[in-house]
């Protein structure tokens, strides 16, 4: 189809008095992976379950596949909007088995075949019979995916669905997944509160805060030019310095008085103009991170491997690139 496969326009929701979302504009165009990435009460879960129908809106519109499904006078219900959806909490039917549950929205003769072929890809024919309490919670994720592969959706809304795996199986989930919606090129709109994961999937990120966008675009957008410090800070580690404490280093050129520099880890280097004492070393396996006090403040500085200085050692530091941002 032209045009995205979901709009959404202008769009609010309210509890009672407590506004959830305020104002989203966002597009997802076919075979796009959008990551809607904000902390715990941001509104990424209202905005999922805004698009699947599960409640109405108070302003705005949704269009899905180039339809008004839901505005302030009209709500198409969730049977109606051909999403597939996965929960973070599984939501699997007790009394059903995992090839009952992969079935339900199939109807026909073909529809055995469509389960026994789902489930074979997924890697878990061998649980067909079984019901969920005697599935592991990664099983029970997998059953989740491919019943929402199962209704043949224009879109996945995926709530967290990695939140409660362990890291081997997050990374195996995510590969079936991808591989599932590239398949048939369906776009998909995946909640999360992890940048790293959200950075590593993505093709675009909606940095969602308040219920309020802060700011869309790819994961190199997001990450190397956040447009203020809440985008900074949802999408991992950052230090804000007064930007003329690392002007000329080689340092960003600053244009008035009312800006900060954004350091990434990363972006901080040992040796330079600036002085500092390290105050904590934290070991992150691949890296080490050692967060120095400095007379512009905090400031974290990464280096590979692991660490070779120590706690209250001086130290000289610089900056190979930082980012400006306006003071608010």
């Amino acid at each position: 189809m032209s045009g995205p496969v979901l709009r959404c326009r202008s769009l609010s929701v309210a509890y009672g008095p407590v506004t959830a979302l305020r104002d989203v504009d966002l597009d997802v165009a076919t075979g796009e992976l959008v990551c809607v990435l904000g902390p715990s009460g941001s509104g990424k879960t209202t905005l999922l379950h805004a698009v699947a129908g599960f409640i109405p809106v108070s302003g705005g519109s949704i269009e899905l596949a180039g339809r008004v499904v839901s505005d302030e006078t009209r709500i198409v219900p969730p049977e109606d909007r051909t999403v597939g959806v996965v929960f973070q909490a599984h939501a699997l039917w007790p009394h059903l088995t995992v090839a009952e549950t992969v079935a339900f929205p199939l109807d026909g003769a073909r529809s055995g075949r469509v389960v026994d072929s789902l489930l074979e890809q997924l890697g878990i024919a061998h649980l067909a019979g079984r019901r969920p309490h005697e599935l592991s919670g990664g099983e029970q994720q997998r059953v989740s995916l491919a019943r929402a592969i199962a209704r043949r959706p224009v879109l996945f809304l995926l709530d967290e669905p990695t939140a409660h795996l362990d890291v081997p199986l997050r990374s195996a989930l995510l590969e079936d997944l991808d591989r599932q919606r590239l398949a048939d090129n369906t776009p998909a709109v995946y909640a999360t509160h992890d940048a790293a994961e959200a950075l590593a999937i993505a093709d675009r990120i909606a940095l969602l805060d308040g219920g309020a966008v802060v700011q869309v675009g790819t994961p190199e957008q997001v990450y190397e030019r956040p447009v203020d410090m809440r985008a900074a800070r949802l999408t991992g580690a950052a230090s804000v310095v007064p930007a003329a404490a690392v002007a000329g280093d080689p340092g960003p050129t600053v244009t008035g008085a009312g800006e900060d520099a954004v350091l990434r880890p990363e972006w901080v280097v040992a040796g330079g103009p600036l002085e500092g004492t390290i105050e904590r070393i934290f070991y992150r396996g691949t890296r080490t991170e050692y967060r120095l006090d400095t007379p512009a403040g905090a400031v974290l500085m990464a280096e590979v491997g692991p660490a070779r200085r120590r706690v209250g050692d001086a130290l000289r530091w610089g900056v190979r690139r930082a980012h400006l941002v306006s003071r608010r």
